[in-house]
């Protein structure tokens, strides 16, 4: 009995240590810190790894997240400069840098920067008009960020940015900016609409001048190329007539050339002579001459009588008046 008793004792005791043990060991994954307290006083601050605490002394305090952390705080009324009530809500973003000051610097540090960030919006948006809030988001932003991050760094947190998400205005405020805007537009759109027609007009000119211009050099070119193609058949012309009497002059030549080459005689040279009395009778001349040479031919006056008759028949208008032998 007494050894049952001693055994389950000891299964206890072996029990009891290995909880102990396995009690006293903590792991601390990666972006966690640990505070560790001994008998109620801070003792140690664990990062990442295995950690060993002494049992029933030690015991964990607070587990702090190392990560950026995003807090997104319910809009908050505010008052302009020139007295238009509005409501903003901001987005902070901070990282937690010391985890000791966080867990002992204040009870309730997300309920803390709610509360800064609201103080420090209405203190700024206090100096600004309507106007100059709409449009300086970036400065408000900036402003509230050093603000902030300065109030913070005693908590042991650090504020990285800080981000108006909304700005919601009163519904008159709202609709007066409408109809503001929507005048804004349409006079912007007058304006385009003016300098369209402007630029149209100039367009529709400066293509009725460069049409003129156009047609003006088109008929410029046109006068010269008639003029140039009265020229060419000018010259065409006077080159074919010159052809003409330099062909017939040569033909002229030629047959005289002929002539002379063949040896003929004075009587051959007479008769051919006598070849040209016919279109001399046809002229209107009133007195004709005739070679004495032709005398010395005595079978030619048949001839020249037959020419001469029928010289006078084509011709009576204008039959000479003396026909003289020399």
């Amino acid at each position: 009995m007494n050894m049952n008793i001693g055994m389950l004792v000891g299964i206890i005791l072996v029990i009891l240590i290995i909880w102990i043990i396995m009690t006293s060991i903590r792991i601390v994954p990666q972006a966690t810190a640990v505070i560790v307290e001994r008998l109620g006083a801070y003792q140690a601050t664990w990062d990442v790894g295995l950690h060993l605490k002494m049992p029933f002394v030690d015991r964990i305090a607070k587990r702090v997240t190392l990560k950026e952390q995003v807090v997104d705080f319910p809009p908050q009324p505010v008052i302009t400069k020139d007295n238009v009530t509005m409501q903003i809500d901001t987005v902070v973003f901070f990282q937690i840098t010391d985890p000791k000051l966080y867990t002992y610097g204040v009870e309730n540090p997300i309920m803390a920067i709610g509360n800064l960030t609201a103080t420090t919006l209405r203190n700024i948006i206090g100096e600004m008009e309507l106007d100059e809030t709409l449009t300086s988001r970036e400065v408000i932003n900036t402003s509230m960020r050093a603000t902030l991050d300065q109030a913070t760094d005693p908590w042991g947190i650090k504020v990285g940015r800080v981000e108006l998400k909304n700005i919601i205005l009163p519904d008159d405020i709202k609709n007066s900016m409408e109809r503001q805007m929507k005048a804004e537009r349409e006079r912007r759109a007058a304006i385009l609409t003016a300098e369209g027609e402007k630029k149209s007009a100039i367009l529709k000119a400066e293509g009725k001048k460069e049409s003129a211009v156009l047609e003006a050099e088109a008929e410029k070119e046109a006068a010269i190329l008639r003029a140039e193609a009265a020229k060419e058949k000018m010259v065409r012309e006077a080159q074919g007539r010159a052809e003409a009497i330099r062909t017939t002059q040569q033909a002229t030549a030629d047959g005289i050339r002929m002539i002379k080459d063949a040896g003929a005689d004075q009587s051959v040279l007479a008769l051919k002579s006598l070849e040209v009395w016919p279109s001399v009778a046809n002229g209107r001349a009133t007195k004709i001459i005739i070679p004495s040479e032709i005398q010395n031919i005595a079978g030619l006056v048949k001839s020249i009588q037959e020419v001469a008759s029928d010289a006078g028949t084509d011709a009576g208008r204008d039959e000479p008046d003396t026909v003289s032998v020399e």
